[in-house]
């Protein structure tokens, strides 16, 4: 009973920890020239990057927002860091200096390039030593909205991000007047290894939102029996986020809600937002209430457009979205943490000062039996028995001959106390409203909504069928693909080079993952055939499963992980080799 009162004070200096140690120290607040309160769009400036040579340096900063402060991992002295605006066709190359004490890296996210420039530590280069520079040297091959960021320790989280834009060759089919780049993000001034060390001590640590005697009372939470179910299954329905608003900052371009980064616009202008998640942990959801959007872009790829109202956009997605003001009035640009504990609001607007008002956060969401993998039309909890036989201590739930960790349901799935479930009955959620919007009413984004603006270029059907399981003990704070870590000697998912191949992510935990496959694009199983959407990340949906079709088209080893940086640091990752069949073993 003690350790409530303690962990309240240790959550209390976590918070606000690193605050009073900067009072010495200068603090960085430079926002580079996209990024500043006020822009009126992407216009050339002397921190653009572009050209031919383009000079980066990680370095180490103080940064502070919304009253905290704490140590920042900076690029050119900026946070974020400097847009890089290239055009397709050319040939580029990005020396990066290393001023920290401790090794970094650039991995350029979504750009097709040879895998020895991926810039992933361990597995496509060694790692940019202290006081060295390494020069990246690639063509660009593609057009649209993406970014970069470091894959060296847990560097992102403290912001070593940025965006990159690369202009088509030709015109390109998205037509607007005005353009912003919308980085959204978490911070916190606790050093990510000490977040990660709370997690691991109590994988809920940072839930603060959890049920209430008064939630029951006012029949917003689960019943009374419900509790008493899900309990017994050492399940919270409120566990949506690992890392909440209770520790992070939520920020649009390095702003947060009483800084009110705006961006200008004049009535009647199509204005083109390009938005990226670059978050360390945290999946948002986005609106501009009042301001339709309309869809024209998805991880850099051009998609017919759509218009809808709101869009999850999951860690590492990108979306381009076109608005048009009618109205000389501030418009509210908000992204909301999925979990509720938070959110970040700015401005679009005709003239500076103008100020939207941020909207009252909505009800937090639970989860419920499809999060779980266990959609049984109906079917009552009180019908399955628990069941300890698989798992000792950590339980199973037998019903109706099934059990959440029946070998037999994922014959490759490494059992073993990092696996407390796998889901007995995952549900194609390809078309389902995301965690937290499946009650709002207004339009949403669902994956199925994305077509691909032009037809994908390999229409051939897939040879194989390849299941990965992703998979987790969330008390425990474990994650793996297949109930393996990387560190424990998984072993490679191998590729022959321009096989087609067919990859079911099955979600067997109860939180969404971005998966994200460097050096590749895939084609998202939708049903809409040779438009299905091409992507490099894919949100997989708690107790789901999502299709994508994949041409292993680029040789090499290549990172494959989910982007949540807490769990690809924890185990959620393996190594995907593309090799020529006459080189396998």
């Amino acid at each position: 009973m003690s350790i409530l009162p303690r962990l309240s004070i240790d959550r209390r200096s976590l918070i606000r920890g690193t605050a009073a140690l900067t009072g010495a120290l200068a603090l960085v607040r430079a926002f580079p020239t996209w990024a500043q309160s006020g822009t009126t769009g992407l216009v050339p400036a002397p921190d653009m990057l572009s050209g031919d040579l383009i000079r980066l340096t990680v370095g180490e900063s103080h940064f502070a927002t919304g009253g905290r402060s704490g140590h920042a991992v900076t690029v050119n002295g900026l946070l974020p860091a400097p847009l890089i605006r290239l055009k397709e066709g050319q040939d580029v190359r990005l020396a990066v200096t290393n001023l920290l004490k401790e090794d970094t890296s650039i991995h350029w996210h979504g750009l097709i390039l040879p895998f020895q420039m991926d810039g992933v530590p361990g597995v496509s280069f060694p790692g940019i030593r202290p006081g060295e520079t390494f020069t990246y040297e690639f063509p660009v091959r593609q057009a649209g909205t993406y970014w970069y960021h470091s894959h060296s320790g847990m560097q992102e989280a403290m912001g070593h991000y940025g965006p990159i834009v690369i202009d088509p060759a030709g015109s390109g089919p998205v037509q607007s007047d005005r353009e912003h780049v919308i980085v959204l993000s978490d911070w916190s001034p606790v050093h990510p290894h000490v977040l990660l060390k709370r997690l691991k001590q109590m994988g809920g640590y940072f839930n603060m939102r959890k049920q209430t005697l008064a939630g029951l009372l006012a029949g917003k939470d689960q019943s009374a029996k419900e509790r008493l179910e899900w309990g017994a299954m050492r399940m919270d329905p409120t566990d949506i986020s690992d890392v909440t608003g209770a520790a992070y900052s939520f920020l649009v371009n390095g702003h947060g809600t009483a800084e009110n980064w705006t961006g200008l616009f004049m009535p009647g202008e199509r204005v083109r937002l390009r938005i990226i998640n670059a978050s360390a942990m945290t999946n948002f959801n986005v609106r501009l209430p009042g301001l339709p959007m309309t869809v024209v872009q998805c991880d850099g790829q051009d998609v017919r457009p759509v218009e809808t109202d709101e869009f999850q956009i999951g860690i590492a997605e990108t979306y381009d979205v076109i608005v048009q003001p009618g109205e000389p009035q501030p418009y509210a640009l908000v992204a909301e943490a999925i979990d509720r504990s938070g959110l970040v609001r700015a401005t679009l607007a005709p003239r500076i000062g103008m100020v939207a008002q941020a909207p009252p956060l909505r009800e937090r969401p639970l989860l419920g039996m499809r999060d779980m993998g266990m959609d049984m039309s109906g079917m009552p909890m009180s019908d399955m028995s628990m069941s300890d036989e698989h798992s000792g201590h950590d339980g199973a739930m037998d019903g109706h001959a099934m059990k959440m960790r029946d070998k037999s349901v994922a014959p490759q799935v490494k059992m073993g106390p990092g696996v407390a479930t796998l889901s007995p009955m995952p549900a194609d959620r390809i078309a389902d409203r995301p965690t937290g919007l499946e009650n709002v009413g207004h339009r949403v984004l669902t994956y199925a909504d994305l077509k691909s603006l032009t037809p994908h270029g390999d229409r051939r059907m897939p040879t194989r069928t390849l299941d990965i399981h992703l998979t987790a003990n969330m008390e425990r704070y474990m994650w793996s693909f297949d109930g393996v870590k990387l560190s424990d000697g998984a072993e490679p998912i191998a590729f022959r080079h321009m096989e087609r191949v067919r990859v079911n992510l099955i979600n067997d935990t109860m939180m969404p993952h971005p998966i994200h496959l460097h050096g590749h694009f895939f084609e998202l199983v939708t049903g809409a055939d040779e438009h299905n959407p091409r992507k490099h990340t894919v949100n997989v949906l708690p107790g789901g499963k999502v299709s994508f079709d994949l041409t292993a088209d680029a040789l090499g080893d290549w990172a494959f992980h989910c982007h949540m940086l807490m769990h690809m640091h924890s185990g959620m990752m393996r190594i995907v080799t593309v090799r020529h069949e006459e080189h396998e073993a």
